[in-house]
């Protein structure tokens, strides 16, 4: 009860519905009037289907003559010395603990190259003989007694802490908002535990990092998933256990990391989802009040939202919201269990009739926005950034992960992402 009240949820489905029902029926009204009248930029419904523009890029020629001018006084520098000079600003060595003793490692060098073995793919064997006054047995000691999660995780929260209280850091963002989006890595190796074929990539199996990146372009979370699996149940996990001190309120993904479930669990913990839905003209609006009083928007209108299965399971649904608050089970956990009943689960069932209203104040939002529609451009496309720096690191074997466990898989993640 203390969470569902901290998190402003009201007691009874009535409240809530009546709340959403009387915005929603304003903002369908209003968007029908302005849409018969022509006064939405960019959108507009021929044929019973709606059309939206494309967004135009809106960079000005200077700025890409700036960012090719700073680009060629960038100075050259190894790798090695940039992982130094990071760690000496940040402390970030100073987060890998040993397991038994919990001191930090005293040797800076065979730990940063034990990292980088694991970011860059080549291995702890390889990097021992790429690497002078490291051995292999050292780095074999280290990567067993201070590489963990938990460590990985606790070095990528200094360093993003320590990025964001930078003042040059506030020209990319404030850090309140982020963006989220999965990047397909081939496995080098065939099996059960080699990773699966996306028919998308191609023939060869594989798995996705699914990574979080701040607006400042810090990438604060990652995650090794399927290359088959839905991104949309990883949303929520690194939105609500990244362990920085980053206050994000607005994330953006694109089609494939949206749901109706993810829309309304983002709605009651707090934050803003702004997918960018590639299939948007082909989605229906829902309603709560009966579609007659829509007369305009019939074409584009779908079912009214079940209202009755929303009242009947409220409690479990401020219990979940609650449960996910709190971190006793993580959201991609609960949302894959909904998705592999036979039947469809009642709780599963009220979650979607909620999330189909916020999809469509969402929506509503997105048509009537270009601004929205442009930023959300501009969040995703600093994931594609950061995606092309990803491949740059890890390069050896031609990016192809060979590790079969799940963990060495998640070490080379968190390797490549810090």
């Amino acid at each position: 009860p203390a969470i569902a009240a901290e998190l402003g949820l009201p007691a009874t489905a009535d409240e809530w519905l009546a709340a959403r029902g009387a915005e929603l029926d304003g903002r369908l009204k209003r968007f029908a009037r302005r849409l018969r009248r022509g006064e939405l930029e960019g959108v507009e419904l021929r044929d019973g289907r709606l059309h939206v523009s494309p967004v135009k890029a809106a960079t000005p020629p200077e700025a890409d003559a700036l960012a090719d001018r700073i680009d060629a006084i960038l100075p050259h520098a190894r790798i090695t010395e940039v992982m130094h000079e990071v760690s000496r600003a940040t402390g970030f060595a100073s987060a890998f603990t040993n397991l038994r003793t919990g001191e930090r490692c005293d040797n800076e060098n065979a730990l940063l190259a034990t990292i980088l073995a694991d970011a860059s793919n080549l291995g702890l064997t390889r990097m021992a003989a790429a690497s002078q006054g490291v051995t292999r047995d050292q780095l074999i000691w280290i990567a067993d007694a201070y590489i963990r999660p938990e460590t990985y995780k606790a070095a990528l929260a200094r360093i993003t802490n320590a990025h964001h209280a930078l003042l040059i850091a506030a020209m990319w963002g404030d850090g309140t908002t982020s963006s989220s989006d999965g990047q397909f890595f081939r496995s080098a190796k065939r099996g059960d535990a080699a990773g699966e074929i996306n028919a998308r990539y191609g023939h060869d199996p594989g798995f996705s990092f699914y990574t979080h990146l701040s607006d400042q372009h810090g990438p604060y979370n990652i995650k090794v998933m399927s290359a088959t699996n839905h991104e949309a149940p990883y949303v929520l996990d690194g939105l609500l256990r990244h362990g920085t001190q980053l206050k994000i309120d607005t994330h953006y993904t694109d089609t494939g990391g949206a749901s109706d479930h993810v829309f309304i669990l983002c709605a009651m913990l707090g934050f803003r989802f702004c997918p960018r839905l590639r299939d948007l003209p082909d989605r229906k609006l829902a309603c709560i009040e009966p579609a007659s009083a829509y007369k305009d928007l019939q074409p584009i209108l779908g079912r009214r939202v079940k209202a009755d299965v929303v009242q009947e399971h409220w409690a479990e649904v401020v219990r979940l919201i609650a449960s996910l608050k709190a971190g006793t089970v993580a959201p991609s956990t609960v949302l894959k269990k909904l998705a592999a009943y036979r039947r469809q689960n009642q709780l599963d069932l009220a979650l979607q009739e909620l999330g189909r209203i916020e999809r469509t104040l969402f929506m509503l939002d997105w048509l009537e926005s270009p601004e929205l529609r442009r930023r959300c451009h501009a969040g995703l496309n600093k994931s594609e950034q950061r995606h092309f720096l990803a491949q740059v690191i890890c390069t050896f074997k031609q990016g192809r992960i060979a590790d079969r466990g799940a963990e060495a898989q998640q070490f080379r993640a968190s390797g490549l992402n810090l």
